[in-house]
């Protein structure tokens, strides 16, 4: 018999619509993961658009489940359901904002 997934084995999942500046995108993150999104070649998740800094944010997705966002100096601001922040817990359906790129967070 299969264990079946608890939502502390499940990974993360930010996606942005298709309509938006850089087209359809779509990240995840596993427990433990830590992931920098930015336009610059180096970062993990790269988002080619404007207002976005070449190191923009970084995620961490803790062991105990839950999902952190921390800018990381970036020239325009990283927002939550439309807040700026400099770091914040992310919760389903939040809307995480990177330059004109809105992700929408998610488990699976």
């Amino acid at each position: 018999m299969t264990a079946q997934p608890t939502g502390r084995d499940l990974g993360w999942v930010l996606r942005s619509g298709a309509s938006g500046e850089a087209g359809a995108l779509s990240f995840r993150i596993l427990p433990g993961g830590e992931k920098t999104i930015g336009r610059a070649k180096g970062v993990d998740f790269v988002i080619d658009a404007a207002l976005v800094s070449r190191v923009h944010c970084r995620l961490t997705a803790h062991p105990a489940g839950q999902l952190e966002v921390q800018d990381l100096q970036s020239t325009n601001g990283t927002f939550v359901n439309d807040r700026r922040v400099t770091t914040a817990v992310l919760t389903v359906g939040d809307r995480l904002g990177v330059g004109r790129v809105e992700l929408v967070v998610g488990r699976e």
